[in-house]
């Protein structure tokens, strides 16, 4: 277990929410720039959606911060915390925008929250070790399936990529009803998007965001 700081709760929060601010910055910048690198298409003009995602951006971060502040208290692991729930959030912008989840942010995710879990902050070595495999096979597996009884591809790489990380950290046990929350989500989302004729039948969308959203509430309830 990790020992709390000497800090009063007001101070812990405060400083919660200040290092997710710094973090926002490095964060904010890899949101616009990494994209376009791996897509020269991508515009270089930041559109209106960019904008948008930017300001949620920067307001849901230190919400986060405070968030994690008060739910993990002024210790080591709510800096943990804070990483990974900014650290997603990030994913789920540049994911929503451009459909990219880069392995530049999500395998550093992975990584680190094995060695968090070295000590069992948030979740046992073992089931992080199996979270990371089993989130990775069962989306790939998934999608696998997917693919030969349709001929298309469900998903792409950088998801199983996200559920590994995600398992990384919260461990195995948590990734069913993490997939099944992401899912019934995704699906809603995508029914009311259709019904107001905003999507087509069969044109792809951006799970990450979803898989994002909850992992992050998985963490705040563990």
């Amino acid at each position: 277990m990790w020992t709390p700081l000497n800090l009063e709760p007001w101070a812990a929060l405060l400083a919660g929410a200040a290092f997710a601010l710094a973090l926002c910055l490095p964060l904010g910048r890899l949101a616009y720039s990494l994209p376009r690198s791996l897509d020269p298409q991508l515009p270089a003009q930041a559109s209106l959606s960019h904008r948008f995602y930017r300001v949620l951006f920067w307001t849901a971060g230190p919400l986060l911060g405070l968030l994690c502040a008060w739910r993990f208290g002024a210790t080591p692991a709510a800096v943990a915390a804070i990483v990974y729930a900014v650290g997603l959030l990030a994913l789920a912008w540049i994911d929503a925008e451009t459909g990219f989840l880069p392995d530049l942010l999500t395998l550093p995710l992975l990584w680190l929250g094995l060695l968090v879990n070295l000590g069992g902050t948030f979740s046992p070595l073992a089931d992080s070790v199996l979270g990371a495999a089993g989130g990775y096979m069962a989306l790939w597996l998934l999608c696998g399936a997917f693919l030969l009884l349709t001929g298309r591809q469900g998903m792409g790489n950088g998801d199983f990529k996200l559920l590994a990380a995600l398992g990384a950290w919260l461990g195995w046990a948590s990734l069913p009803w993490v997939v099944l929350i992401a899912s019934l989500m995704a699906l809603a989302v995508a029914l009311l998007r259709r019904l107001a004729g905003r999507m087509q039948a069969g044109e792809a969308f951006s799970f990450g965001p979803y898989l994002a959203l909850v992992g992050i509430v998985a963490l705040l309830r563990l």
